[in-house]
């Protein structure tokens, strides 16, 4: 075989590769449209609130996941920086904000409830270290796994348990990342979660996929909860 033949071989198999690469990276951050199903498809009942905290026609868990879903689609560009007031503008945010959006669009004023807990319970809270800061607390990881271990209903954490993960429930992974689960689901059941890593895709076929094992799966039911300890958006 001569030289010429030797490189027009060498350069067909760089080219199959970097198409095998580009497929793969592209199927990993879910940029090639796949196929996603409903709890119906696994005769699986979603799960719904007996709570409509702000009134609007749909219930709490429903909210919660269409709150998170406008946050994807609106998708902002990954930034947790400190936000004098506690807020970031609409157009930036990391997974943390994802959920108190998500809230928000449920009528919770997550940020103030978070807050209000930190100041009558600051020792469950490590990760403040004795000294609150209203503008980032609600923006931690670790302190909103604290406050959800107290005031939702904690779940199971196996995935392979496909009927209890339902729409709208939160999930964390580590102390490093949140999410909100989705209505919609791969083609083993799994379902999809709502999150911002920063990836291109939003609202993704990622339930397994993070590097941190899961270390809370939460449902948030205000039913539950007293009512002094809920606060509204305003």
């Amino acid at each position: 075989m001569n030289i010429k033949k030797i490189l027009k071989l060498l350069c067909i198999v760089f080219i199959l590769f970097c198409v095998v690469v580009i497929i793969y990276i592209a199927d990993y951050w879910n940029l090639i449209p796949k196929s996603y199903y409903f709890a119906e498809k696994f005769g699986i009942k979603t799960v719904t609130s007996s709570v409509d905290f702000n009134n609007n026609g749909i219930d709490d868990y429903t909210d919660i996941m269409i709150g998170a879903r406008k946050d994807a689609k609106n998708k902002p560009k990954y930034d947790g920086s400190y936000q004098n007031g506690g807020y970031p503008p609409d157009d930036i945010g990391v997974c943390t904000d994802v959920i108190w959006r998500a809230f928000k669009n449920a009528g919770y004023n997550l940020k103030d409830m978070v807050d209000k807990d930190i100041k009558n319970n600051i020792n469950l809270y490590p990760r403040v270290n004795g000294k609150p800061d209203s503008n980032i607390d609600f923006r931690r990881v670790p302190n909103l796994r604290v406050f959800f271990e107290r005031y939702a209903l904690s779940l199971t954490l196996d995935t392979s348990k496909i009927e209890q993960w339902q729409p709208g429930d939160i999930v964390t992974y580590g102390d490093k990342h949140i999410a909100i689960v989705s209505n919609r689901r791969n083609k083993n059941g799994v379902p999809y979660i709502i999150h911002n890593g920063g990836q291109p895709v939003r609202e993704e076929d990622a339930m397994t996929r993070s590097r941190q094992k899961i270390s809370g799966h939460f449902r948030f039911d205000a039913s539950k909860i007293n009512e002094t300890d809920l606060i509204s958006y305003k």
